[in-house]
């Protein structure tokens, strides 16, 4: 699924890695400015949730890529100045969707009027990826005048591919291991329609969530933005252990975060726009006719 290890985590808490994302999103958008004091540790880990380890193993990623100078448990961390490129990565380039897709559902909310598509396991790192956004508009620093999402998900009563055990036979294992998997596409995707609907009656924003279910588990995940902009990714399948009722067993699972995001921009030539235009028709196709009715409450 959408977190580093997918079937693994049992709450909505972020890892240290997804932490990083987010605060990374964050510097790059000019906040904290160069030069200026991070939150401290206590302030970050009532933000997100998790332990101080966490928030200190977060801030020492974003050390070693030479967005902070220094991680102390004393004074909080610093922005460098100045900031270095994104690893010299440019605009167009792919990167790993834990660290590509943020900045890129930031910008989409340059538009007045928002609208993302999304096809995935689960909604975890759409969810965080939309957190720097939404913090934005509670700070008035952006005023869109409407929010409009639709996702994908598998449905709750597939037999997938992928999270499973890699010995099929494991009946027991498998069902816990599916449950795993569908709390948390429940949870996180409640939690981000949630946090979006919410924006309401707060900030006056027209918002639309809606979910669907598919009859196939996607060996692949796509972000469409503002019908402009195409983000895809494959699915990076692997074995790993997996801790399951106090034994060790393998899984067939995937990486989401660690999937190569490939953009594909409307602006950017014939073959992308085509490109853009075609993933479009093909999620309509998908919503309207190969999916069902999703309930994230059951």
């Amino acid at each position: 699924m959408d977190s580093q290890h997918t079937g693994t985590k049992t709450s909505g808490s972020p890892s240290p890695r997804q932490v990083a994302d987010v605060l990374r999103t964050r510097i790059r958008g000019g906040v904290p400015r160069p030069g200026e004091h991070m939150p401290t540790q206590a302030e970050l880990v009532r933000e997100f949730g998790v332990q101080r380890g966490a928030i200190r193993r977060a801030l020492e990623h974003l050390k070693e890529e030479g967005l902070l100078t220094a991680v102390t448990r004393g004074a909080p961390a610093r922005v460098a100045d100045p900031l270095p490129s994104p690893g010299g990565v440019r605009s167009d380039e792919p990167q790993q969707t834990a660290a590509g897709l943020g900045p890129r559902i930031l910008a989409a909310f340059d538009s007045p009027d928002v609208r993302i598509d999304a096809l995935c396991l689960t909604a975890e790192t759409l969810a965080l990826a939309l957190a720097e956004p939404l913090q934005r508009i509670r700070s008035r620093r952006i005023t869109p005048r409407s929010v409009k999402v639709r996702i994908l998900l598998p449905d709750r009563h597939l037999n997938m591919a992928f999270p499973r055990p890699a010995d099929e036979s494991a009946v027991t294992d498998t069902e816990q291991v599916h449950a795993r998997w569908l709390r948390l596409r429940n949870v996180q995707g409640a939690a981000l329609r949630h946090n979006l609907v919410a924006m309401r009656s707060t900030h006056d924003l027209d918002v639309q969530v809606d979910f669907r279910a598919l009859p196939f588990t996607p060996p692949v995940k796509m972000y469409l933005l503002n019908e402009a902009e195409a983000l895809f990714a494959y699915y990076v399948v692997t074995r790993r252990p997996e801790e399951i009722a106090g034994r060790s067993v393998e899984l067939v699972d995937v990486l989401g975060s660690d999937s190569t995001l490939f953009p594909f921009s409307a602006e950017s030539g014939v073959r992308d726009a085509s490109f853009v235009a075609e993933s479009a028709r093909w999620f309509d196709a998908l919503w309207t006719t190969a999916s069902t009715r999703l309930n994230l409450d059951g």
